[in-house]
């Protein structure tokens, strides 16, 4: 699977590209300077906000319930990007309708900072795919796709279920990261409170709170958040600062993501589970300050 392959070819890239800057930095340290405010980061708190998009492998979902037990092996899913717009992505009211990225960190050292935040993402099983299904269901008072299932084809549309982590598949989470500045290595000699170029790279975990849109076999929706799961990330990218207090960051984050105890009605018995690996390129504007 391509998305498989991307993972691996991203996580090489965090090992390898950030050990090869810092050697070269190693061999032409710029010059430091007690009186430049960003030569040094301890003690600095900071703030983002940005926008990110979702890339998930397929999935294996299990949706069991009193009169069901039932897999749909290889599930498809996207992501789903809000058309950019004034009311869309910043009117007061609806900042949180896109797919966002919200963190506070703290540099603990003049190189690592510990951060909290949320990683607001969409997930869409993708309707009208072609998939295999596994169990069965009998529905009590009939239901037309009552049976037994051996490992057989089944066209998944809204008649057996409709499955989405929209409001959203919400990655709360705690990251540690080091950063680097990169202007030696580009030849820069400007001053670095007017404009740094910083690398980083972190790793992070946390837990899966979804507010899950499922109606599995005509069942109402809970449409409700709830503790589902666990996440693990890691992730690198380019932080461009501005005037010391100011800064933008692209960046790109992969991971996996378990979530076992999905609610998806309000009978208590009626839940699902899966796990999948996922890609997140993001785009984050912040400050950066001392207190």
């Amino acid at each position: 699977m391509k998305i498989k392959y991307l993972f691996a070819l991203l996580s090489c890239s965090l090992v390898w590209m950030p050990l090869k800057l810092r050697a070269q930095n190693n061999e032409h340290p710029q010059k430091s300077s007690e009186t430049v405010y960003s030569a040094h980061n301890k003690g600095k708190f900071y703030v983002y906000w940005g926008w990110n998009r979702g890339y998930y492998s397929h999935s294996d979902i299990h949706f069991r319930g009193s009169d069901y037990d039932f897999t749909i092996y290889a599930a498809k899913a996207h992501d789903h990007q809000s058309k950019f717009s004034y009311h869309n992505y910043f009117q007061p009211d609806r900042v949180t309708i896109p797919q966002t990225d919200v963190r506070v960190g703290y540099f603990i050292t003049d190189h690592y900072n510990i951060s909290l935040g949320i990683d607001h993402m969409k997930y869409i099983m993708t309707a009208g795919q072609m998939a295999t299904i596994n169990g069965y269901i009998d529905v009590e008072g009939g239901h037309p796709f009552n049976g037994d299932y051996h490992h057989q084809p089944v066209y998944v549309d809204d008649d057996l279920l409709h499955f989405e982590h929209t409001d959203g598949l919400n990655f709360i989470n705690v990251q540690i990261e080091r950063y680097d500045d990169l202007g030696s290595l580009l030849g820069g000699n400007w001053n670095m409170d007017v404009f740094q170029i910083n690398l980083y790279e972190g790793l992070g975990a946390g837990i899966l709170v979804p507010k899950t849109n499922a109606t599995v076999l005509d069942r109402p929706r809970r449409d409700k958040f709830h503790l589902s799961g666990f996440g693990l990330s890691a992730h690198e990218g380019l932080n461009f600062t501005f005037f010391k207090h100011y800064f933008m960051q692209v960046e790109i984050k992969e991971g996996y993501i378990n979530m076992a105890d999905i609610r998806t009605s309000y009978r208590s018995s009626d839940r699902a589970s899966q796990h999948f690996f996922f890609l997140e390129p993001t785009l984050m504007f912040g400050g950066i300050f001392r207190i």
